[in-house]
């Protein structure tokens, strides 16, 4: 709009002002009449509503329902196994966050403390993988290269032999000895050949270093993720879900930790032990040991299998008194060693910790026997501090 020294007289600009005015004003109205023509267009008039109580409406929505819950059923299953490195990953990084919240307290930054933690994790499996799978594998050839002679031993013994005699229990295990390492090959035919041996390593392999990197990832972003899910909860009750997270999140990495330090104490006893009897690869055997005490439940009927076999290697007595040692040493930890350890991490009933350990390995497997005792803590927390005090004020 022009200014006031532009004009000639104050006359002048009044004019240029009222029409100024007067064409917006038109416009407008123009406007509005084309907006009533328009809906001055006859389109028909409006149907009767669709009946949402009509079979064919009812029936036609319940299928698409239906056949979309069984594309996402489909979906999800041939999805599994990712599910399953994904909560196993998940499962390891909020194991391994307390340490982490550790190494900050001292000053750390979270990537500093994130790749100390990582790289000991990696130095452990590069160590497991070399103390123990060249043991294992000669140890297994060395078992069943001495599998007949051990046989014959027990023969020896005058129960076993009655036994033999009356069932041929010792004759027909080795019919059957002879039979499937006949041809010396065993390990191969066990992995269904070559082909077979090749797939199971390549499947092992890619599976560790994907749960290794998914860990990575979620243990350093483990705030983001966190902070994200919670902006999803109302800001009434923001903080108190906040706490109740954290709360579950510290029980889970309480029970990785007593877990491992369980598993810690077996492998040492091991190592002692296999070196007081003079076993071979004491290392390698203490550091399965080790592993196979992270396993809820069967990790023992495991690692004693493994240990017994090893000790028969050597002679029927240092089998049968590492048979007896460890059972020994696993009714100690039973009663002793875990009650102790578990009671100041999660306080949770040994019976709710047993149930949920088998409920959890009969839906997941191996899996889920590791997740089940964390997730039973998290749902006794969820329960002490939200439902039971709703119904106590109810």
């Amino acid at each position: 709009m022009p200014t006031r020294d532009e004009y000639d007289s104050p006359d002048e600009m009044i004019v240029a002002t009222v029409y100024t005015s007067y064409m917006a004003i038109s416009d407008r109205v123009k406007k509005v009449r084309a907006k009533k023509v328009i809906s001055q267009i006859d389109f028909g008039a409006p149907g009767v509503p669709i009946n949402r109580a009509h079979p064919f409406y009812f029936g036609f929505f319940a299928t698409t329902g239906g056949l979309a819950a069984l594309v996402l059923m489909r979906s999800l299953a041939a999805a599994s196994q990712i599910f399953v490195l994904i909560i196993i990953a998940l499962f390891l990084a909020m194991g391994l966050n307390p340490a982490v919240e550790a190494l900050r307290l001292r000053g750390l930054s979270r990537i500093s403390a994130v790749t100390t933690i990582f790289t000991l994790v990696i130095i452990f499996v590069g160590l497991f993988a070399w103390l123990v799978i060249p043991p294992v594998v000669s140890q297994g050839a060395e078992l069943i290269n001495s599998a007949p002679t051990l046989l014959n031993e027990l023969k020896q013994n005058a129960t076993i032999a009655s036994l033999n005699e009356r069932y041929d229990l010792i004759d027909t295990l080795q019919t059957k000895l002879k039979a499937i390492t006949g041809d010396g090959t065993l390990l191969i035919s066990a992995f269904g050949g070559v082909v077979g041996v090749g797939k199971t390593v390549i499947s092992g392999t890619f599976t560790s270093l994907t749960i290794l990197v998914l860990t990575l990832y979620f243990l350093i972003s483990l705030p983001a993720v966190i902070g994200l899910g919670l902006r999803l909860v109302p800001a009434t009750r923001r903080d108190r879900v906040s706490r109740l997270t954290n709360a579950i999140i510290s029980r889970i990495g309480a029970f990785v930790g007593s877990q491992i330090t369980i598993a810690i104490l077996a492998g040492v006893f091991t190592l002692i032990f296999a070196a007081v009897l003079g076993m071979p690869f004491p290392f390698a055997l203490g550091m399965l040991i080790f592993i196979c005490g992270l396993i809820p439940l069967i990790g023992h009927f495991i690692g004693i299998t493994i240990f017994t076999i090893v000790a028969l290697t050597q002679s029927i007595l240092t089998g049968l008194i590492a048979f007896l040692g460890y059972v020994l040493y696993v009714q100690i930890e039973n009663y002793i060693i875990t009650p102790r350890i578990m009671r100041k991490s999660l306080a949770i009933p040994g019976a709710v910790t047993i149930i949920a350990a088998l409920l959890g390995s009969s839906l997941l497997g191996l899996v889920g026997a590791l997740l089940a005792v964390p997730i039973a803590a998290a749902i006794i927390l969820i329960l002490d501090e939200v439902v039971f005090p709703r119904a106590d004020n109810s």
